[in-house]
């Protein structure tokens, strides 16, 4: 009988580009046919076989209290009720965007958009308008959205499929983006020594999320601040992953340090598509129509998406959401890990929040470079193993994990179990 997963994706091929419509979405790195999902629940995803899986993906993070959470369809199909989008301001605008200044100090302005790459090519922009300069750094294996000069040795997709820089971008833009080892601060340092005066801005994600999980050195954070403000560059800390999902203050409230502007996405929409990007009032107050900063976007701040994201922030704002949230991401990451040491696999996680990172490794990669000598195949060969067990984990060994306040004692027992029965095999 065959699967109504690859009519589908056969189907697919024939008008969408490789069969999906992001490549993360494909299974062209871990080979096979993709899933097509019907429903989600809670914690779980059923595919177009009927076949449930409990999932930690979460559409890539922004499901943190779960599939269908009954407050959020609610707000949506309240909010729907009432138009599904007028193109001018909205009570719920100024709702959300009080509400992120009130939660994220660093925000003195926000703006919404309608996605992480609309907020991050924005961000850019405005601090070059702001600096009047035009060179930015990113680093290598961070991934901040589809747009011209970010997509430069970028994580997330690009890295799954071997192609760290797009076709399509021109030389002369990729030439104004240069690009360093994530966690190395010394090497930091020497670019503002070599061309600190041309820098607009530096841009990083505070967790790196796409190249698998990499967490920040304490030195590599304190280097970013005190370089960006010696040199009069802007700091942007790329939150569309770890706002609201590390911790209610993001990776900034986490680790202590305090950007120039902020860009966020995921968590503030609930599942629908929501992005925001705001930081100090100087540099906000560039944006037209009170400057020069031209940006726009016919659906930004949409009453359902915004309806959706107000839900979700007012949910994880319970206390204990987040202690609870790490509780079950560490006590996933330390069974697997026990489980790995029992078999005597090389293997390591970590987690960082309600984010998580599985290698096929001895040790805890810190860098791009590291994560390139996990082994891959076996990711491959676990993750098909996983699927056939009922566990979806993202189709790349590229690409943090999620768990959401969905996620019980038993599914975290049970996702453990099936590791174990898998490495006992191998």
């Amino acid at each position: 009988m065959t699967s109504r997963n690859q009519d589908l994706f056969d189907q697919s091929q024939r008008v969408i580009p490789g069969g999906v419509n992001s490549p993360v979405r494909a299974f062209k790195s871990v080979g096979g046919t993709p899933l097509f999902f019907k429903r989600g629940q809670g914690a779980y995803v059923w595919d177009a076989d009927d076949k449930r899986y409990i999932d930690y993906v979460g559409s890539w993070g922004p499901m943190i209290v779960g599939h269908c959470h009954p407050e959020v369809v609610k707000a949506v199909q309240d909010a729907a009720a009432q138009g599904l989008g007028f193109g001018a301001p909205t009570a719920a605008e100024l709702e959300m965007a009080e509400l992120l200044c009130k939660l994220l100090p660093s925000l003195e302005m926000v703006r919404l958009v309608s996605s992480g790459t609309e907020a991050t090519m924005t961000a850019i922009r405005l601090a070059r308008g702001f600096t009047g300069r035009s060179r930015i750094i990113k680093f290598e294996g961070c991934y901040h959205g589809h747009s011209d000069g970010l997509l430069v040795k970028a994580g997330s997709g690009a890295l799954t499929f071997g192609q760290p820089s797009s076709s399509g971008v021109p030389a002369e833009i990729a030439a104004l983006t240069t690009v360093l080892d994530y966690n190395d601060a010394a090497g930091l340092e020497r670019a503002f020594a070599e061309i600190g005066k041309e820098i607009a801005a530096v841009i990083v994600e505070p967790v790196a999320g796409n190249m698998n999980l990499v967490t920040p050195k304490r030195e590599f954070l304190e280097a970013l601040r005190t370089l960006c403000t010696k040199h009069g560059a802007v700091l942007i800390l790329d939150e569309v992953m770890t706002g609201f999902r590390v911790s209610l203050q993001g990776a900034q409230g986490y680790y202590g340090i305090k950007p120039d502007l902020v860009t966020l996405g995921k968590v503030m929409g609930g599942g629908l598509p929501a992005a925001a990007f705001g930081g100090r009032r100087d540099i906000m107050q560039c944006l037209a129509p009170l400057g020069a900063v031209y940006q726009a976007g016919t659906l930004s701040g949409n009453p359902v998406a915004v309806a959706a994201g107000l839900t979700t922030l007012k949910l994880v704002q319970a206390p204990g959401f987040y202690e609870r949230l790490s509780q079950r991401a560490q006590q996933l990451t330390e069974g697997l890990s026990a489980s790995a040491r029992k078999h005597g696999i090389p293997f390591c996680a970590q987690s960082v929040g309600g984010m998580f990172g599985l290698y096929f490794s001895a040790t805890l990669p810190t860098s791009y470079a590291e994560v390139m000598s996990c082994d891959k195949e076996a990711f491959n060969r676990f993750f098909h193993a996983m699927l056939d067990a009922g566990v979806y984990l993202a189709p790349s060994a590229f690409e943090a994990g999620f768990v959401s306040a969905a996620h019980t004692d038993a599914d975290i027992a049970a996702t453990i179990a099936a590791t174990d029965k898998i490495f006992s095999a191998w």
